[in-house]
């Protein structure tokens, strides 16, 4: 798979530390060749997503907070001013932590829409800021779950924003298939990242997928950027308003 994104640029917006998937899709499309554009979220993170950056011979790193329109909007002259962008990787979600523990019934007004703004909106916000700068057509392509579809027991309001998420996916395809801009989501199965450990009793998640999916096991991070890497180059160009699920087989399963 050397060199399939050999002359491309993309922009992935997630990689938080090294344990995220969004980095795993990064450290691939660099070796596919890709120049890769990262973002960080406020000064926090500015130091440790600038350290990746570097490691991974990032051709930018710039500031994204995708609650922000003003921050939006000034990504999107960036992107603009810097040349054409091929590919856009959304690896991003948030829910208040007392809003994914607590029973779904108990989710606050105000958690509810943090929880759909940040991990559903954002994609069209990004789609939006990004679509610009995307002048010879490309692939959009987001982070989703099981959870949208079936009841996963402790993920709760980011099952639904991951619903929402899926939905804005296929509206986004279709109303961007005339630009040749092509959007999909992959649906990882549970994977080991820092974001997970919010999510109780997770390490008996993992456990229960590797027990029933028809693999066996569960699903590694390199598994889940090969399949962002497919989706991004010339490999992936007739598949749009798709979710490609990376799971082992575990959806499958009826129990």
């Amino acid at each position: 798979m050397h060199n399939l994104l050999e002359g491309k640029c993309a922009l992935i917006l997630g990689v938080a530390n090294k344990w995220s998937l969004a980095y795993a899709i990064a450290e691939a499309f660099r070796r596919a060749g890709a120049g890769v554009i990262l973002t960080y979220q406020g000064e926090r993170q500015r130091e440790t997503v600038e350290a990746i950056g570097a490691e991974l011979g990032a051709c930018r790193v710039l500031p994204c907070d995708v609650g922000r329109d003003d921050e939006l909007e000034r990504l999107s002259q960036a992107l603009r001013s810097g040349g054409r962008v091929d590919a856009v990787v959304h690896s991003i979600a948030f829910a208040n932590r007392e809003d994914i523990t607590r029973g779904f019934l108990e989710t606050s007004r105000e958690g509810f829409s943090l929880a759909l703004d940040i991990s559903a909106y954002s994609l069209v916000s990004v789609a939006r800021a990004v679509a610009p700068a995307m002048t010879g057509g490309g692939s959009i392509t987001t982070l989703t779950y099981i959870g949208s579809t079936r009841v996963i027991p402790n993920y709760n309001v980011m099952g639904v924003a991951k619903a929402a998420l899926e939905a804005s996916m296929r509206y986004l395809a279709n109303e961007l298939g005339p630009r040749k801009i092509r959007v999909n989501a992959i649906s990882a199965g549970p994977v080991k990242t820092a974001s997970a450990r919010a999510i109780k009793d997770f390490s008996s998640m993992l456990d229960h997928v590797a027990e029933r999916a028809p693999l066996r096991r569960n699903t590694e991070p390199a598994e889940v950027a090969d399949a962002a890497l497919f989706l991004a180059s010339d490999l992936g160009r007739g598949v749009t308003g798709n979710v490609l699920f990376v799971d082992s087989g575990f959806q499958i399963m009826g129990f």
